[in-house]
């Protein structure tokens, strides 16, 4: 991937992207490896990722491009991507600045499957 600061002109590998033009984008705490939340991604929030260092993501129930942590402040810093061997999902290795999950907990993922 290449860098560019016009993010249409940032170069992006092919990527298997679901039929609704999305892919599964998992991101992890670059330092400790805990997996913080899932997002969903399209080519162009991709690009704006990789251009603000910023991660961001395409809202599925807002229709819109949205920065995580635009109004909270609790923003996730891009370290970089992984593909998987499909090439149809994404690892974000980010830097969590603040809380990930809108409840506050650090990660969307501190319910066990039982938890009421």
């Amino acid at each position: 991937m290449t860098t560019s600061s016009d993010p249409a002109e940032i170069t992006v590998p092919e990527l298997k992207y679901e039929s609704n033009g999305l892919i599964p984008a998992i991101v992890q705490d670059d330092a400790s490896n805990e997996i913080l939340m899932l997002g969903y991604m399209n080519e162009q929030s991709l690009r704006m990722t990789l251009e603000k260092r910023l991660v961001t993501f395409w809202s599925r129930s807002r229709q819109e491009y949205w920065t995580k942590g635009e109004t909270s402040g609790n923003v996730l810093e891009l370290v970089g991507i992984r593909k998987d061997c499909d090439v149809d999902a994404l690892l974000v290795r980010a830097v969590p600045h603040g809380p990930t999950c809108h409840t506050g907990e650090r990660s969307c993922f501190y319910r066990d499957l039982g938890d009421d």
